[in-house]
């Protein structure tokens, strides 16, 4: 593997732990769950979808947040595809992928998709059925370079305490943006400095209950100016 691939190591041989930063990729309760709570429910989905509808992410991993975003979009009658944009540093083989989404059987007819169109290419340039870029490499360079504004940010950068630079005050300066008027971010933190940057970066900031062992996560709005 490159230096830029993700490292892994299985835990009860299912759930995927990056060892560059010493944090599993979802929710040792249910990551599934977890995504609905956090991202879906977060960020008022499905509520709020509507025709061109965009969702942008920090931190793709094992693409277990658009799966169950595209699932929900799809569930709730939308006839258009979804927009989806992510941002990935550390990007995992097709063959992790899927051995880490066969925990979601839920989603298992996107995933087999997924998987096969990130064999093929991992920006997704082939995936059929949601618009759904990833662009490779360090967001605190390429999110800069985007010229899109976004409904709603799925914020799921490792643990702001072991990757640090995913929620640097730069870096959410650009989260705000590259966000429209009225949309919002959604994280399962509830870190300090994060909910500090991203007030900084425009956003009416909110505590609310997390998911399973976390308390509390972090639900933010795009304030008008």
């Amino acid at each position: 593997m490159s230096d830029q691939s993700a490292k892994l190591e299985w835990r009860d041989e299912k759930i995927p732990v990056s060892t560059r930063f010493d944090d599993p990729y979802f929710s040792l309760d249910n990551g599934l769950n977890e995504t609905r709570h956090v991202f879906l429910s977060g960020n008022n989905l499905p509520a709020r979808f509507a025709p061109g509808f965009h969702i942008a992410e920090l931190g793709f991993g094992t693409g277990l947040n658009l799966l169950a975003a595209w699932r929900a979009w799809e569930a709730s009658g939308q006839d258009t595809p979804l927009r989806f944009t992510s941002f990935e540093a550390f990007p995992m083989e097709a063959e992790e992928m899927a051995r880490a989404l066969t925990a979601f059987p839920e989603v298992a007819e996107y995933a087999v998709r997924l998987v096969d169109a990130w064999a093929q290419d991992k920006t997704l340039t082939t995936l059929k059925g949601i618009d759904a870029t990833v662009v490779l490499g360090d967001a605190r360079r390429t999110l800069a370079q985007q010229n899109w504004l976004a409904d709603a940010w799925f914020l799921d950068g490792f643990s702001p305490a072991k990757n640090p630079e995913l929620w640097d005050e730069d870096l959410m300066q650009q989260v705000g943006a590259h966000t429209k008027t009225g949309g919002t971010a959604a994280t399962y933190t509830a870190a300090g400095f994060v909910r500090r940057n991203l007030e900084n970066a425009g956003f009416d900031v909110t505590r609310i209950q997390g998911f399973g062992r976390k308390r509390h996560m972090t639900t933010a709005l795009k304030a008008a100016k």
